[in-house]
């Protein structure tokens, strides 16, 4: 199917210790993937080993079947926000131009019609009258949605973002998860690691339960179950416990004794 990520036997390793093993999955366009697992089940570098931001010791990343850097104008990649440098002076708008120039070419500077892009972008995204602004002065999710609408003038057809909502605030949540199946609904293909099983559920499509392997992936209906995350969990039983009231509604995890 076009627009289609595959991801085969993909496995990293850190000083050769190994972080992520024979990674297995296929993504299909228009889908808002969500990646779920325990601390330091090798989430942001599943990520950055498919932005070949680091080096896979082995397997292959492809999207329609050619190689992920055939696309990489097509790509946008949002960070955990404490690998920003938000004390670096540069302006909301200006944030936000930067999303035209992969689609530029070399030498050319934006335009009039750019411009007006960059306004448009902060109205779909509610900071139209932040655009003035210095980024140091915004918070966490002003922040974020400042990225989107750079994302929205890259145009990128496949979305990475490591832990958008940590450390954010509800309200900004709720907007920004608009403002992704928004950008679902257009057809983009959104991939995000997230922390906050209680809304698993209402947020995603399908899922990836990580734990350096695969656990299970597929539709959340049939793949959020307590199996898998009791799976994905065992072996550190103080994160599982941390994480089971979240789960409890959605996949009645405590209709019976779970031992990990």
């Amino acid at each position: 199917m076009k627009g289609t990520l595959s991801v085969s036997n993909l496995s990293v390793s850190y000083f050769g210790k190994e972080v992520l093993k024979n990674v297995t999955f296929s993504v299909g366009k228009g889908k808002l993937i969500g990646i779920v697992g325990p601390n330091g089940a090798g989430k942001s570098t599943l990520i950055k080993a498919i932005l070949n931001l680091v080096r896979p010791s082995s397997g292959t990343i492809l999207f329609d079947e050619k190689p992920m850097e055939s696309i990489k104008k097509a790509t946008s990649y949002i960070e955990q926000m404490a690998e920003h440098d938000l004390s670096f002076p540069i302006r909301v708008k200006d944030v936000v131009m930067l999303g035209a120039f992969p689609n530029m070419g070399l030498f050319r500077c934006p335009n009039k019609i750019h411009k007006n892009q960059v306004l448009d972008a902060l109205q779909e995204v509610d900071m139209y009258n932040f655009a003035k602004s210095q980024i140091g002065e915004l918070s966490g999710g002003q922040l974020q949605r400042v990225f989107l609408a750079r994302v929205l003038m890259q145009d990128a057809q496949i979305i990475f973002l490591d832990e958008p909502f940590k450390g954010i605030d509800t309200d900004n949540e709720q907007k920004i998860i608009k403002i992704l199946k928004r950008l679902r609904e257009k057809g983009k293909t959104i991939i995000m690691i997230y922390h906050d099983l209680n809304n698993v559920a209402d947020y995603f499509d399908e899922i990836i339960i990580l734990n350096k392997e695969v656990v299970a992936y597929g539709d959340v209906k049939t793949t959020f179950t307590k199996e898998n995350i009791t799976k994905a969990y065992t072996g550190s039983l103080q994160a599982f416990e941390a994480f089971a009231p979240q789960v409890a509604s959605c996949v009645d995890i405590f209709n019976e004794e779970v031992s990990v």
